[in-house]
Parts: structure tokens; sequence; C-alpha cells
């Protein structure tokens, strides 16, 4: 994998990238569709290439080890061969779900030992296992495995999380090295920054991380019960100390506006639910703010969605279709908002980058906010 830094913004730390990889180029700054269990939930991949013009999406791997299972996926050539998505993959490491699993999981020093939620079975990930299960995956960028600390975690309790977590990604590196991609195309291994909320564990840890040298970093342990302010903050502690040569990527984030403020701090890659789980919830980011088209005040609105629509799909419907189809429960109701949600959320990151190269991103960025936050 190789990074091109392109421009920085003269005001911020903004900045537009290249990440180049052998299933094929990504611009910078860019969010990932989250394809837990290798597909985007109803959304179909021409859809994503076409109308939501993802260039990257994500896969699981809690759930990809679980189903299908290891031995299919590389029965099947890894991951891309198996959905038929030939473009970059980026895996994370289980980590956030093992975290989530709480009450089935214990953590120890060889790894993080849970219970299955899908029949109760007993399984143990290692920093070793989570490297091997990720090579067969075979993700073009693959995640560290590490503990992900809730965001009210006391200071001794992150401490030691964090111990934990940089003794896990010697491991990881020591893995990844000794070991090679099953495919024939290279994969990169990202380390991930903890510490919670405290300034000298987030400067700690990204020292460790930066002094790695490894292709690109993350940020994890954010938008996990912490102030939105006390994020932000954290992101520029972080970013003060990687690396400006490799891209950046903020782990499950967040909201349009959470995504404007990080590229102002320099933040380069992005994920999130949001726009999916949201969206067949019925909620709908558009340029103007934010919808439930399930309510009322939508049945008799014969316009777009959003008249100048990210996606082709914005012409074609109105919003009182659409608040038909979430009344009767129609399946087709979950795939326009999700389409709709992430060609949105592409948009902006697209446009973000667009006014970077501009040199206007701080001006454009202060319209943009109060608009996203608006609810309609």
């Amino acid at each position: 994998m190789d990074f091109t830094l392109q421009y920085t913004d003269k005001k911020s730390n903004a900045r537009a990238g290249l990440i180049t990889t052998d299933h094929g180029t990504i611009e910078t700054p860019i969010f990932m569709p989250v394809g837990t269990q290798g597909t985007v939930k109803a959304v179909h991949f021409s859809e994503l290439k076409n109308d939501i013009q993802a260039e990257i999406i994500l896969g699981n791997t809690y759930h990809l080890y679980l189903r299908p299972g290891i031995e299919i996926l590389e029965q099947a050539g890894g991951l891309h061969q198996f959905n038929s998505w030939d473009r970059p993959i980026l895996t994370d490491s289980g980590g956030f779900q093992v975290f989530s699993l709480s009450e089935n999981r214990k953590l120890k020093e060889e790894g993080a030992e849970f219970r299955s939620h899908i029949d109760g079975s007993k399984h143990l990930f290692t920093p070793e296992k989570v490297m091997d299960i990720q090579r067969s995956i075979g993700a073009d960028i693959i995640m560290a495995f590490d503990e992900c600390t809730p965001g009210n975690a006391d200071y001794d309790y992150a401490k030691k999380s964090l111990d934990l977590t940089e003794r896990w990604l010697d491991r990881c590196l020591k893995r990844f090295h000794e070991t090679e991609g099953k495919y024939g195309y290279s994969q990169s291994l990202f380390p991930i920054v903890q510490g919670c909320v405290y300034t000298d564990l987030r400067q700690r840890a990204a020292e460790n991380v930066a002094s790695k040298g490894a292709d690109g970093n993350a940020i994890g342990g954010l938008a996990v019960g912490e102030p939105t302010e006390k994020m932000y903050e954290m992101i520029e502690v972080v970013n003060a100390i990687l690396p400006r040569d490799k891209p950046r990527y903020l782990m499950g984030v967040g909201t349009p506006a959470n995504l404007l403020e990080a590229i102002e701090r320099g933040v380069d890659m992005f994920d999130c639910i949001m726009p999916t789980r949201n969206g067949r919830n019925g909620q709908l980011f558009t340029r103007e703010g934010i919808l439930n088209i399930k309510n009322k005040k939508w049945e008799a609105d014969f316009s777009p969605v959003e008249a100048d629509g990210a996606s082709a799909i914005d012409t074609i419907h109105s919003k009182a279709y659409l608040h038909h189809l979430f009344k009767v429960n129609e399946l087709l109701a979950l795939q326009i908002a999700s389409i709709h949600n992430l060609a949105f959320y592409l948009r902006l990151v697209k446009e973000a980058r667009r006014h970077i190269m501009a040199g206007d991103f701080t001006g454009w960025k202060s319209e943009m906010l109060p608009k996203l936050q608006n609810r309609l």
C-alpha cells in the first residue's frame, strides 16, 4: 500500500491524498460503507459502485470468522472472490465486537475468550490468531487486535487496557511480518491508538504506534460514550503525533458533522454503521438537515428526498413514496434509504476533498455544519 499526501488546507489540518492498493486507488478523505458479514445491508454491489461510488468497503473479522468461516473463505480464494467485490476491502480486528460482548468474554494476556452470539460456542482470539484470520479473509488493509475501552472508563482501567493493547500490538506485528498474504496481493496492517479520554495515555499510545512504521494508523476507542468535544480533543492530541505521510483512520465515526470536524483535524478515513442502520429506521441525511421519513408530514410531499441528490435514486422517488414504503413495511424502503444515506456520506467527503484542494475548506465547513445538524 502507498499513500500520497496531495494537499493540506492552509487554515486547518484537513488533508487530501491517495491510497494505492493492489485492488485500486482510494481518494481521501474517504468514507467506507460497513459490510459486516461480507455485504453492505440492503445494498447490492452494483449500487455501491454506480449510485454510491464507494471506493472501499469494510468487513468484520469476528462475524466472518463465525460465518461463513475461514475454511469457506479460503476455498473461495478470499473475501474478494467470495463476494465478488473487486475494489479494496478493510477488515477490523474484531476487538470492538469482543468489547461489546462484555458479558460473554474474558480478557487475559493470551487473548480474548468469548462465546459466540449465535450458538454460545466458546472461542479464543489471540493477536496471532486474529492476524491469521485476516490473512485468510484477504482484506487489503487489516487491523491490529486491541481492547476497546468504554468512554467512561476510569484512568487505572484505561491504563491497564492500553498496556495490554500495546503488548498485543507487538505480537500482531511479529505474526504479520512472519507470514504472507494467501492470494497473491499485498496486505497492510494498521495499529490502533487507544487510551480512552486521557491525554497522556493517548500521547503515549500515538508515540508507540508512530514508532512502528506501519503503512497507516488508526484511532480507536472514540464515539463509545465519551462527550463529543472530548472525542475531538483526543483526535487533535493523537494527530499531532501520528506521521503526516501515513493515512489516519478514525474507527466507527460517525455523524456527517463528526466527519467534517474530524477531517478538519487531519483524519483521512472513516467507517460507521450509521448511514445504513439509521436509514433502515427511516432517518435520512440531507444537505439541509436530518429528516425522519416515517413522520406524517412527508405523507403528501411529492418532492424528491433531495433535489440535488447524491445518487440517481434521489431523482426517481418522492418523499411521499418512500414514506408509504416504510408505512407498509416494504423491503424496498430499506434499500432506497440505505442507498441515499451512503451516497450522501460519500458525496460529503468528496466535496470536502474538493474544497481542501481548492483552498476554501474551512469556510465551506462553517457553512455546512449548521445545515447538517438541522432537524427537518
